[in-house]
């Protein structure tokens, strides 16, 4: 099945795979299976991705979401203050994840080996259980640049490392929490037009949070570029979307998103109203991929979407959640 999700490549084909996952996943997963049977779907006949109950993420901190007669190999927590229930994504086989996070980044960004990965992501690495970390720790290890590493508060290191890389034309991507990057761009500024800067968001309790426009503003003068990326990703997720500026995010063909209406949250509504997000993730295949999320967006064409918040009863989470 790895195989088949994993070479999608038009409309017909996302469809019949998701009605298969959608299948196993109702009869395999007693969460999702006992959901579907309370909403008095699981008898109904499904023949469109649209009709498939999306399962709400609160269940993720609360009930053990995995394919009947699989073990966790890994289990990936949310970040959270003290006191806050975190989510817990339990993955049966870790497999999955890399093959989902590698080729995705391989499809928007190429081949790792060629780029210089820099991380400045403080918060993240001062936790266990972080399924970004897991990555990133991936694509460096996979990067054949020396430069490539983590960078947790030394910003003069950073500075001059990417210094270096901007003589030596090498392609860098340089990906950090939201307040992190601020904070280096308060004490350094380059001018690095070719450097790919992407921001995970995030102000962690750090610093007040700010509308999209004002920080890619000051982000994007800190390091002398012209877009900001961005990477939207969360725990109970084994894919991410990604923007290469203005907040437009795309996602990898297996990974697809939907707008609910607030008010009515089992009907979808048109592309260009905003709306709760609904996620298809097919390499969520032993645990649930089908996620009513607490983001609020708005869907554009060809499957791009924008996040515009998050509910206001909702935690936070490190996600990418810049209000508009």
């Amino acid at each position: 099945m790895q195989e088949r999700i994993f070479s999608i490549d038009n409309e017909d084909t996302f469809n019949e795979v998701c009605l298969e996952v959608y299948r196993y996943q109702k009869d395999q997963c007693a969460v999702y299976s006992k959901y579907v049977d309370l909403l008095g779907k699981g008898k109904t006949g499904i023949s469109h991705y649209t009709q498939i109950p999306f399962l709400p993420i609160d269940f993720f901190k609360t009930q053990q979401i995995i394919a009947a007669g699989h073990q966790a190999e890994i289990t990936f927590t949310s970040s959270g203050t003290t006191g806050m229930i975190t989510s817990k994504h339990h993955v049966a086989e870790v497999a999955w994840y890399e093959n989902s996070f590698r080729s995705c980044f391989q499809q928007f960004y190429g081949e790792v080996e060629n780029i210089a990965v820099l991380a400045l992501l403080p918060s993240y690495l001062e936790r266990s259980g972080s399924s970004l970390i897991y990555m990133v720790d991936d694509l460096i290890e996979r990067s054949q640049q020396p430069s490539s590493g983590y960078f947790l508060y030394n910003h003069e290191d950073l500075f001059n490392t990417l210094h270096k890389l901007k003589q030596r034309g090498t392609k860098t991507l340089l990906i950090g929490v939201t307040y992190a990057l601020l904070d280096f761009c308060e004490r350094y500024q380059i001018d690095f037009p070719d450097l790919m800067v992407m921001e995970t968001g995030g102000m962690k309790g750090k610093r007040k949070e700010m509308i999209r426009e004002e920080l890619h503003q000051i982000l994007a003068a800190g390091f002398g570029v012209e877009n900001i990326h961005s990477e939207y990703g969360m725990t109970e997720l084994l894919s991410q979307g990604y923007s290469f500026g203005n907040g437009i995010f795309q996602t990898p063909p297996w990974m697809k998103v939907l707008m609910r209406d607030t008010n009515d949250p089992l009907s979808l509504i048109e592309q260009g109203k905003t709306g709760a997000i609904n996620i298809i993730d097919l390499a969520n295949y032993y645990s649930c991929s089908f996620i009513a999320t607490q983001d609020l967006g708005k869907r554009h064409t060809d499957d791009r979407f924008e996040i515009l918040g998050r509910f206001d009863n909702s935690d936070i989470r490190g996600c990418n959640l810049l209000v508009q």
